[in-house]
């Protein structure tokens, strides 16, 4: 709703618009081609394959906008050290681990709950105080979570705990919160392309030996049509042209305008689930998806501002 409203004020004529929904698009439908990639490839080779094509588009994005890869100075080479092995190594091996398992669409669901967790644990490491619409947000989102991930039995998540390919998905999210957090740090002295470059290029490296271990080179020549399909997919399309397009955005729109649209990106994740790969959709995870969205509703809420003095 909120969505809507924003976009029908600005009105779609933009460019931009549309990039950011084809975007969101694009990475929704990394789910779909992460869960048939993890279907005939190891995780640890199906992420190396990833990002080593993303490795190579992300330079090449560089280049062909006239910008250069700075040399980090020593304060900034342990950041981006840790923003390549929590974003890129740590989230796509829980990643390609935990769509061996589960399906896009809850899987979508489950990494949707990535703001709100950033929220609270940034409130908890800077003590911010939250606001009551947040702290209702983040409730309505465990909630939500809770649903999803007991099939609306939530008495079972007591008696049988969380199945493991969720804790692969939850892994996911606690990766992505160290990325953001420290993200946010170093993103103040590089410009968020080349962050994002050398990070991929950090993850790429720390996987290439992992995924030799896993049988990288004899896996390869086995591999069907759809899966080189999904690795394209997955580092030019969902990498690449996806961060290529969200910068955009938020040159032209500011960051928290671009990132309102991240909201549909588990929307798409599910749709594509169901139409594509046919994959069960139950009035739980409806439930669940629907007590998420509204959470981060919540955490977004515009705070009244205190009165200024006359």
């Amino acid at each position: 709703m909120i969505l809507g409203t924003y976009i029908a004020a600005r009105g779609l004529g933009h460019l931009v618009y549309l990039k950011l929904l084809l975007t969101m698009a694009l990475w929704g439908g990394t789910f779909i081609a992460g869960r048939t990639l993890s279907q005939t490839l190891s995780p640890y080779s199906a992420a190396f394959c990833r990002f080593a094509v993303a490795a190579v588009g992300m330079v090449l994005l560089l280049w062909s906008q006239g910008e250069r890869l700075p040399r980090l100075k020593s304060a900034q080479v342990l950041p981006v050290v840790v923003l390549g092995l929590s974003g890129v190594l740590t989230y796509n091996i829980c990643f390609f681990s935990g769509l061996q398992t589960i399906t896009a669409s809850r899987a979508g669901l489950i990494v949707a709950l990535n703001p709100i967790v950033i929220t609270f644990c940034s409130a908890l490491i800077f003590r911010h105080r939250l606001p009551p619409m947040t702290l209702a947000g983040i409730g309505a989102a465990l909630g939500g979570a809770a649903l999803i991930l007991s099939e609306g039995q939530l008495g079972t998540l007591l008696t049988q705990g969380v199945s493991q390919g969720d804790l692969w998905l939850l892994g996911c999210v606690g990766s992505w919160v160290v990325y953001s957090l420290v993200g946010k740090q170093v993103m103040g002295s590089l410009s968020p392309l080349a962050t994002t470059t050398y990070s991929i290029w950090v993850g790429a490296i720390a996987l290439f030996p992992l995924a030799l271990h896993q049988g990288l080179w004899q896996s390869l020549p086995m591999q069907p049509w759809v899966a080189w399909v999904g690795m394209l997919y997955l580092g030019l399309l969902g990498t690449v042209l996806g961060f290529s397009w969200y910068y955009e955005g938020i040159k032209a729109l500011g960051a928290p305008q671009a990132a309102i649209f991240i909201n549909l990106v588990p929307v798409f994740a599910v749709s594509f689930g169901v139409v594509l790969l046919r994959e069960p959709f139950s009035v739980a995870m409806a439930i669940g998806g629907g007590l998420v969205a509204l959470g981060v509703v919540g955490v977004n809420w515009p705070q009244a501002k205190p009165a200024q003095p006359d």
